[in-house]
């Protein structure tokens, strides 16, 4: 539980402060990490030998990782909604100060956040439920399209790994051939989320996944090493899915609600990883029955992710109220622009307002989606 909390903690602090253009690329690296901690994992416990001492040592880093978390800056965006601007303040104005913009942090001022976030701080309110998730027809689409995608992703990924599992491949060298599937697969991923955008690399990376699943079916048993090269390449794929729904669904929920949504939606995932072993059981019934059901789940996802709105290059909704003016379908999209307003801090003499990160006011009302989610 706790992992999964930090895990979902960091997606929300990623998408919100990282500048739109950078976020496929941020958010699609910072998953490598997943995969080198795997790959040193198995490592260790070759080495170790022993569960006592392979927990020792994994669990001592987290006390460093708990050291420096107190220095983390808080989302500015998530605090001016939620009236707490002065500490938003404080966050932007460090922000200015690492990225060599000391004068933002005279110009930058509450009146000026204030004047710039007045829409979005008059249609937010103060406390929101997991019904809110459901309550409107965009939150209530995204929502139920995003559980059928988290539970089925996590169902396929977990159900390939324990059917390479049979294949009677050391439990050592199959955690390394994981990690190393997963580096062809994530740079994929960013290809696709780059030049694609996330919708259909979301419903791709499930439909093949789904394909290659039924292949295996089709694979004389004795053919183990067939058998295990498909369900690496099916494992990939999902494991895109995976890197891919991380990112989708923090940049479909809004602010005030992103963190609820997304911890709703990945229980769904713990859910599929539950379930996966039981489907097992079906073998008795038929030998190739689990392969259709984990599969089945893929394309339904698939199926499912196809109705999702896309995301790229898009400001990230604030309120409840910007995903339904953008994606209900009830009303005209009106584009908004990046960065809750904030891009538009200050004025410097004409010469055009500066983000954290030098953006120009006049660059970002050009061109939108160069602006940044907090300046």
């Amino acid at each position: 539980m706790s992992v999964s909390g930090i895990i979902l903690n960091a997606v929300s602090l990623k998408v919100e402060w990282i500048p739109t253009k950078q976020r496929t690329l941020v958010g699609t690296l910072s998953s490598f990490f997943f995969t080198f901690g795997q790959m040193i994992l198995a490592g260790l416990a070759y080495w170790l030998r022993d569960w006592r001492k392979l927990q020792v040592i994994v669990c001592v880093p987290m006390f460093l990782f708990f050291s420096y978390s107190w220095w983390y800056a808080e989302s500015a965006r998530w605090l001016v909604l939620k009236r707490r601007s002065e500490e938003a303040l404080k966050s932007l104005h460090r922000v200015a100060r690492i990225n060599g913009k000391p004068e933002v942090v005279d110009t930058l001022t509450l009146e000026v956040l204030h004047s710039h976030m007045k829409k979005e701080i008059e249609s937010s309110h103060s406390t929101f439920t997991a019904y809110d998730l459901v309550r409107t027809r965009g939150m209530r689409r995204i929502s139920i399209c995003l559980l059928v995608v988290w539970f089925s992703t996590s169902f396929a990924y977990y159900g390939l790994a324990m059917d390479l599992q049979k294949f009677g491949v050391s439990i050592y060298l199959i955690q390394i051939i994981f990690g190393a599937v997963d580096f062809p697969a994530k740079l994929m991923a960013l290809g696709m989320l780059t030049y694609l955008g996330r919708r259909v690399s979301q419903a791709t990376c499930l439909f093949v996944s789904a394909l290659i699943i039924f292949a295996n079916i089709f694979v004389p048993t004795d053919m183990q090493t067939m058998r295990t090269v498909l369900a690496c390449l099916g494992k990939g794929f999902t494991s895109a899915s995976f890197t891919t729904v991380y990112l989708y669904t923090g940049e479909l929920y809004p602010t005030v609600i992103r963190q609820t949504g997304m911890g709703f939606v990945s229980t769904m995932a713990r859910v599929g990883s539950m379930a996966a072993p039981a489907v097992l059981i079906l073998d008795e019934v038929f030998p190739s029955l689990p392969n259709v059901v984990y599969g089945g789940a893929a394309v339904l996802a698939a199926g499912f992710a196809c109705f999702l709105p896309e995301t790229l290059n898009m400001p990230l909704p604030d309120t409840i109220e910007d995903v339904e003016d953008r994606w209900s379908g009830t009303s005209p999209a009106p584009r908004k622009e990046e960065g809750v307003s904030l891009k538009e801090a200050m004025d410097f003499g004409g010469g055009g307002v500066v983000s954290t990160d030098g953006v120009a006011l006049k660059e970002l009302k050009e061109a939108e989606v160069m602006g940044l989610n907090a300046l």
